[in-house]
């Protein structure tokens, strides 16, 4: 049970971190100030900041359920990621700096036209606002069990609406120098919790825990998938082919075309420190993840293997918080649950920020046909920051009643647009005949077509692959169903809009 001490530490931190952004924002002058902190800030910081980003809390709760209720596959999938930053780095990181554009998606504009780019802007938002209103949700997570802990009646829209508003002051004021510097302590707080939840556990652990978990496959690093027939194969999200194509084509996208993670590489003071940005997150990633799924292995050791109904729990992304609340010493308990805030904090005010540059940038001038002054345009984009806050808000109370891992339902919602916005850039960088029309075309048609592959597609052991649109879990079970791996959406929506542009292109 909590103590007054750890409400005091996590009241502490909550005032603290606005305070702190508000200071480290320092004086904005113009948009490129507040959108891109003067195009000057270190690339170890940025590198920081962007880890930090797309951590989130579906990390620090989620990837130790993972392990929990599965193995330690999940890891494979970072070495996709590293693959797919080196291929950003070396092909379109190039293409922003040349322009010094201020958002991923002045690049299509200049290749393909204002429309382009408008439409780009717009699947951006509205996917921005789904995944990371599943992160935002995540948080709320720990903090209603603790509240149920102590008999308070907590909703979890307060939880939603507390954080947002928080996280909303310090990006408001600040802009994106305020939030890469947060990021930075942040980070700092969640990881040291993580470590500091490790130390505790392996002090709780029974003697001989680890046979344990090398006799129930627990500890599994590599899953080749050459035991599963190839229909199966592509349904499973860990193997490790799926995780070195999938994933490297997933981090192409999510770091090469999301404003999200853009936004900060271009913050850089230069190309190489970008790169070393980029790259550099994506070693550090693989250490958090390795961090996270340990903490999920050495809970399962902690409560004896047993299932997350036997605990009194509803879902696995629960297992942490409840050791948290239950497991550490006051004070300790507090500091996590900060960290846990803090992950979630640092997405939010990044996507807050992300958000209004989009909208500053790409649509504004083409909804209102004029450009935007200095000062109008610090005033607006603070509007904006504002604006979304609230949005984001509404959009994180559409997943209260998930009941899907939240890691996973975080990562797919992205895939939805993922592989259009990627076939899209393939296709400026590398298709000189393709036109606007073409480009949009093909990118709204893949996105109905992900729709239907991630709702639709299944494999039957049976059967083999079947369309059926949003099956019922008693269907799915009964015949033994299975989706696409998620990893792989990216892919199938890059080669969709590759092949739809392709052949468009063929009518000039």
């Amino acid at each position: 049970m909590l103590t007054p001490l750890d409400y005091l530490v996590i009241a502490t931190y909550l005032i603290g971190v606005v305070g702190f952004g508000i200071w480290a924002g320092g004086r904005q002058r113009s948009t490129d100030d507040y959108f891109l902190g003067g195009r000057d800030l270190p690339w170890w910081a940025v590198c920081f900041s962007v880890v930090a980003t797309e951590t989130s809390t579906l990390t620090v709760v989620g990837v130790p359920a993972v392990a929990y209720g599965g193995t330690l596959t999940f890891l494979q999938i970072t070495l996709g990621y590293l693959v797919g930053r080196v291929a950003v780095g070396a092909f379109l990181l190039p293409r922003y700096y040349a322009g010094q554009l201020q958002t991923a998606y002045a690049f299509l504009g200049n290749r393909f036209g204002e429309s382009m780019q408008a439409v780009a802007s717009v699947t951006f938002l509205g996917t921005r606002l789904l995944a990371d209103g599943v992160r935002l949700f995540a948080t709320a997570i720990p903090i209603k069990v603790i509240a149920t802990m102590a008999g308070l009646d907590v909703s979890y829209f307060a939880v939603i609406a507390g954080i947002g508003i928080g996280t909303a002051l310090y990006t408001l004021v600040g802009g994106l120098r305020a939030v890469v510097w947060v990021d930075v302590v942040q980070m700092g707080l969640y990881v040291g919790g993580a470590l500091a939840a490790i130390g505790f556990l392996l002090g709780d652990v029974p003697t001989g825990w680890w046979g344990e978990a090398v006799a129930a496959g627990k500890t599994n690093l590599l899953d080749l998938g050459f035991d599963q027939s190839m229909g199966r194969w592509l349904t499973q999200p860990y193997t490790l082919g799926t995780a070195v194509v999938g994933g490297a084509i997933f981090s192409m996208a999510s770091h090469g075309t999301d404003q999200l993670i853009v936004q900060r590489l271009l913050a850089c003071r230069n190309q190489h420190d970008s790169r070393k940005a980029l790259i550099g997150s994506a070693l550090v990633v693989m250490v958090q993840f390795a961090l996270f799924l340990g903490v999920g292995l050495l809970l399962w050791a902690h409560y004896g293997g047993a299932s997350v109904e036997a605990l009194g729990l509803q879902r696995g992304d629960e297992v942490f918080p409840k050791y948290i609340v239950e497991g550490l010493p006051p004070g300790l308990s507090g500091l996590i649950l900060a960290g846990i805030v803090a992950a979630a904090m640092s997405s939010l005010s990044s996507s807050l920020n992300a958000l209004a540059s989009s909208s500053v940038n790409d649509l504004y001038p083409r909804l209102t046909g004029r450009s935007l002054s200095d000062d109008r345009g610090l005033l607006v984009s603070r509007g904006l920051t504002l604006f979304w806050g609230v949005v984001f808000i509404g959009f994180a109370s559409l997943f209260r009643d998930s009941s899907n891992p939240v890691v996973e339902l975080g990562l797919s919602i992205a895939s939805f647009t993922y592989g259009s916005l990627l076939g899209a850039f393939v296709l400026g960088l590398w298709h000189r005949r393709v036109q606007q029309s073409d480009a949009i075309a093909a990118f709204l048609v893949t996105i109905v077509l992900m729709t239907l592959v991630i709702f639709g597609l299944w494999h039957s052991p049976a059967e083999g692959w079947v369309f059926i649109l949003n099956p019922s879990d008693a269907a799915v079970a009964r015949e033994g169903l299975k989706g696409v791996g998620w990893p792989w959406y990216t892919a199938i929506g890059t080669a969709a809009t590759l092949i739809l542009g392709h052949l468009l292109a063929l009518r000039h």
